[in-house]
């Protein structure tokens, strides 16, 4: 296995457990109808990935780390598949309205996020 494949399947066993984390920490705070935890990750992940990729640009993070900690770490704590299952458990059991709101502040809050963090990370290293 070559360093970087490492670096990835390394960056993305924190991603997971992290996420695992962060999602079981929401949901023991309570039930409520949007999946908190799934949003949480993935904004979170659209940050961290824009910081990445600004950092990465810049030059101030070499290939390997960024495999690591985009591909690896990011790709892992963020969850499109959980999303697409948690929207159609919202629509099956007639929340509709929450499903669509649901997709809604996903895109918006990661798009969002995604470019907070690699407009910060260019003005702080760019």
């Amino acid at each position: 296995m070559s360093l970087v494949a490492a670096s990835v399947a390394a960056g993305s066993a924190l991603g997971a457990v992290s996420r695992f984390l962060i999602d079981l920490a929401l949901r023991s705070r309570g039930e409520t109808v949007l999946p908190w935890g799934t949003l949480t990750v993935n904004t979170t992940g659209s940050l961290l990935l824009g910081l990445v990729l600004a950092a990465s640009a810049s030059g101030a993070l070499p290939g390997t780390a960024t495999a690591a900690l985009g591909t690896g770490f990011c790709g892992a704590l963020t969850t499109f598949s959980t999303l697409g299952y948690e929207t159609l458990l919202l629509a099956e059991s007639g929340a509709r309205a929450h499903a669509v709101l649901y997709v809604a502040l996903t895109v918006v809050a990661g798009l969002a996020a995604a470019t907070l963090g690699w407009t910060a990370g260019l003005a702080v290293l760019g």
